[in-house]
């Protein structure tokens, strides 16, 4: 299974094993399932994992393992490593939605299948692309509560008339997460 996965909890064991590693955007934590990558956080200093991971216990109804050398978690770090390294373009991994459902769920799951690596698209655009035309606003929530960040690539989704748009992660890390994927210069310093 990979981003098209259906995978929604039904986590065989019940375990959700957790990790902070680091990344060129600043420390991220990435927890998975038995289904697959459930969050993935911005941000996790102490102060933010330790909220991360008190949501992923109310959340799930399981106490969250600390877990960096967790066999669930190898491949997503693998691939996270090779994103930020420029050589890969294409997540393929199994990801667990059950963090998100709903309108959300649709809207970012054609968000992970439908705009590739380097390229945007506007909120009303997405909208539509769901069937929902005139929902960009609530497109602007889903991309909030996208607990999946830069492997649902929200940081992809942009105002119409060119701006940015709101980040979870900070507009700092949109830009750098675009200007990595090529839609936005580098920075000179």
């Amino acid at each position: 299974m990979n981003n098209n996965g259906d995978a929604d909890g039904g986590d065989a064991d019940g375990r959700v094993e957790w990790a902070v590693v680091g990344s060129d955007i600043g420390p991220l934590l990435l927890a998975a399932t038995d289904a697959g990558l459930v969050s993935v956080v911005f941000h996790a200093g102490p102060a933010v994992r330790d909220r991360a991971v008190g949501l992923l216990r109310t959340r799930l109804g399981t106490e969250p393992v600390e877990a960096p050398g967790s066999e669930r978690l190898a491949e997503p770090i693998r691939q996270l490593v090779e994103y930020f390294a420029g050589s890969l373009r294409e997540f393929s991994l199994d990801l667990d939605w059950s963090l998100t459902s709903g309108f959300n769920r649709q809207v970012l799951r054609e968000l992970a299948t439908g705009v590739p690596y380097g390229t945007v698209v506007g909120y009303g655009d997405l909208a539509a692309r769901v069937g929902q035309p005139g929902a960009a606003q609530a497109v602007g929530a889903a991309m909030g509560s996208n607990p999946l960040p830069v492997v649902v690539p929200c940081h992809r989704v942009v105002e119409s008339d060119g701006g940015l748009g709101g980040f979870g992660g900070g507009l700092e890390t949109k830009r750098q997460l675009l200007a990595l994927e090529g839609v936005l210069p580098q920075p000179l310093f």
